[in-house]
């Protein structure tokens, strides 16, 4: 076996290619292609037969395959999933559509609500009935059984999904049809919402296993064919997924619980910034990860992104919240944000430019691909702005037609009675925007202030955007990590081998069976390693972290509360309820005290080693940054004194590859790297850290001149 890592990230745009020596904790090799829409298998394969074509890379030397997708995302958003059956409880087949009576905007009285996955004569009743105590009213027979079976086999169904009412608290009845099921049927994949989502919450959990199955036969064929396509090629390397919640698990895992890779992509970006964060000494940050077709933001606090338990997908508004479908999995608490490079700009009906949030995606793509696009999009602007190197986009590996981003850009600027170069600049500027709105909201809405977090930025088109977007926020630096153009491939190499598990149990604390919590846990603890086992973790080396969600008695909401370290018993009361009001008091700054404490979902996640990825630091060279400068060219950047004007400026091109740890320049500066390109604005002082990532003080000249005018108004004074 070799000493190789490699990993690679299926996105809308691109896939990205990442290749680390785990025994020199240095970069092998990079890569990114066009993401192939109609089979993004065989777009994964092209991609590794370049880097087989290219000499850094051969199969036996690899020991480590991680993989991060958009596959069941794509087939929820698509309703390309198999043909599905859902049984449910008798009089209950209807609840994908009733839903939770919540309208996501109350003052539209006709916004549409999402399609259920399975249409309504696929939606099957079984007469059975398990009370909210858990115990059983109506026992499910044979003769049940029996119709369920046949119905299923009528129904021609490829995969089914069982989700019975308060089966969270008693899988009786699931668990025996499912086997009968699969006993008569072998061929049909069966997902039952007692092992999938054992959450209170009738329809997030029946939405959850119905994506779940809906998903379940293209993800075992598709992980199935990869696997041996890779194996095939000569990798022996087992071949391991990310999961929504950052955590890596094995192929096993992902095809028994697919629901889990819904947002597999985003969430390795984010573990990136994490540990690029944890590097550069900044335990709070936030994340800004912006690919070609939308950009999402992440604050990461004390070094780890915060968790949720609930996420949307297929929403008929697509940045609207709540006109989703519901998915109960542990994910990274992250906001998806309609900008990417791909993204469109056009007039709106004010008259007034706007951009995104649909994008042009990887097919056609921007007009300046010349694969076919014909809409003026962020990448066209971007180009007339200077930012782009034409001839240097991959590589050169796709030459951009700054002719044909004129044009697009032309008819766009004809509509809005603007000149070309000022349209570009409002394209940017408004996307800007765009990105800085949405990502204070989410800032703000978890009790922190933006000016207190460094923003660590990557993605394909993230570094060529994100100081402009910390300007507007006033996060005080940015941090570019080294690839950044493929940072979210390499994010899923620093994640530990894992697997969280809970279930609902709703009690208050004060009148708590501590018993039947231990004993949940220790359940708990075995499905967790189970999991884990199937990546060969021995159970010696497997950590546990438990945690709880709360709230107090009658709100809506709940928390997350880390359970770590504390005994479960009665004794143990008072320092439960200090550790929720710690985490209340983080969440919204006060306490409410003396009210009763209301526990609701209890949780445990295991933990393998540490990832192998160690990235070494360099010594710091006392050379100029001039050196690393390649050439120049024009590029477009604001007047200043917050005028929104702007003009085009010779601006020095550094080459990333060239620029050593200890350098240091101030902008204007563009820094060109083979998967990105990043725009330091004037005012602004960069420098290389010792693990090559360049960290920037934004406003770096101002701060400098309002601190001294503050000392001489002190002396005055």
């Amino acid at each position: 076996m070799g000493s190789l890592a490699l990993s690679f990230d299926i996105g809308g745009t691109f896939t990205d290619f990442v290749i680390i020596d785990l025994d020199t904790g240095t970069f092998v090799g990079r890569h990114k292609v066009l993401t192939n829409v109609i089979s993004p298998a065989e777009g994964v394969l092209d991609g590794w037969r370049g880097l087989l074509a290219s000499g850094t890379v051969t199969p036996q030397d690899t020991a480590l395959v991680v993989h991060s997708t958009t596959l069941v995302t794509n087939a929820l958003i698509e309703r390309k999933g198999a043909r599905t059956v859902l049984l449910a409880t008798k009089g209950f087949r209807d609840v994908l559509e009733l839903g939770n009576q919540q309208m996501y905007d109350i003052y539209d009285l006709f916004a549409p609500m999402p399609e259920p996955l399975i249409p309504r004569p696929l939606r099957l009743e079984v007469d059975e009935r398990i009370a909210a105590d858990g115990q059983i009213v109506q026992p499910l027979t044979s003769e049940a059984i029996q119709a369920a079976v046949d119905a299923v086999r009528e129904s021609k169904a490829e995969s089914v999904a069982i989700a019975f009412l308060h089966s969270y608290l008693n899988p009786e009845h699931e668990q025996a049809i499912a086997s009968a099921i699969q006993e008569a049927l072998p061929h049909i994949t069966v997902s039952i919402s007692s092992a999938i989502a054992p959450v209170a919450g009738e329809y997030e959990r029946t939405s959850t296993v119905v994506a779940d199955a809906f998903a379940k036969p293209s993800v075992r064929g598709y992980l199935t064919s990869l696997t041996e396509a890779l194996v095939t090629s000569g990798v022996s390397a087992p071949l391991h997924l990310t999961l929504s919640s950052g955590e890596i698990a094995s192929t096993a895992t992902a095809i028994e619980h697919p629901i889990r890779l819904l947002e597999s992509g985003p969430a390795a970006g984010a573990m990136a910034a994490a540990f690029f964060g944890r590097l550069g000494g900044y335990q709070d940050v936030l994340s800004l990860d912006m690919g070609g077709t939308t950009a999402k933001a992440c604050v990461i606090e004390g070094g780890q992104p915060e968790m949720a338990q609930l996420l949307e997908v297929a929403r008929a508004r697509r940045f609207m919240k709540g006109s989703g479908l519901p998915v109960v999995a542990p994910v990274v608490d992250l906001i998806e944000i309609g900008a990417g490079g791909g993204s469109i700009a056009r007039k709106d009906e004010l008259g007034l430019l706007k951009v995104g949030p649909d994008s042009s995606g990887a097919d056609p793509g921007p007009a300046c691909y010349g694969l076919g696009g014909q809409e003026p999009t962020v990448s066209d602007a971007n180009l007339i702005l200077g930012y782009l190197n034409p001839d240097y986009f991959l590589g050169g590996e796709i030459p951009l037609r700054a002719d044909l981003a004129r044009t697009a850009v032309e008819r766009l600027a004809a509509a809005l009675g603007m000149s070309v170069e000022d349209t570009a600049w409002g394209i940017h500027r408004v996307v800007n925007e765009n990105m800085a709105a949405a990502a204070r909201v989410h800032i703000i809405e978890r009790n922190r202030d933006p000016r207190d977090l460094a923003t660590i930025a990557f993605g394909g088109a993230g570094p060529a955007h994100a100081v402009s977007v910390a300007r507007v926020l006033g996060s005080p630096t940015v941090v570019f990590p080294p690839a950044a153009g493929v940072a979210s491939a390499l994010g899923a190499l620093v994640s530990p081998l894992a697997f969280t598990a809970g279930r609902t149990h709703m009690m208050r604390l004060d009148r708590a069976s501590w018993d039947a919590i231990n004993q949940l846990y220790s359940e708990l603890e075995g499905e967790a390693a189970k999991e884990l086992g199937l990546a060969n973790v021995p159970p010696e080396q497997i950590a546990y972290h438990r945690w709880a969600e709360m709230r107090v008695l009658g709100q809506y909401h709940e928390i997350s509360v880390p359970l770590d370290g504390i005994v479960l018993a009665e004794s143990s009361l008072p320092a439960i309820i200090a550790a929720f009001q710690d985490a209340y008091r983080r969440r919204y700054g006060r306490v409410l005290e003396g009210l009763p404490v209301e526990a609701l979902h209890w949780r445990i996640t295991a933990t393998g080693p540490a990832s192998p990825v160690d990235l070494r630091a360099e010594e710091e060279t006392s050379e100029p940054a001039s050196l690393a400068i390649k050439g120049s060219r024009l590029a477009c950047f604001p007047a200043g004194d917050g005028r929104p004007d702007a003009s085009f400026h010779e601006t020095p091109v550094y080459d990333r590859e060239l620029l050593l740890p200890g350098m240091a320049f101030s902008g204007p500066a563009i820094v060109e790297e083979r998967e990105a390109t990043a725009i330091i604005w004037p005012g602004d002082r960069a420098r290389i850290d010792r693990f090559r990532a360049i960290v920037v003080e934004v406003n770096a000249d101002q701060q400098a001149v309002l601190a001294q005018t503050a000392g001489q108004e002190t002396v005055r004074a």
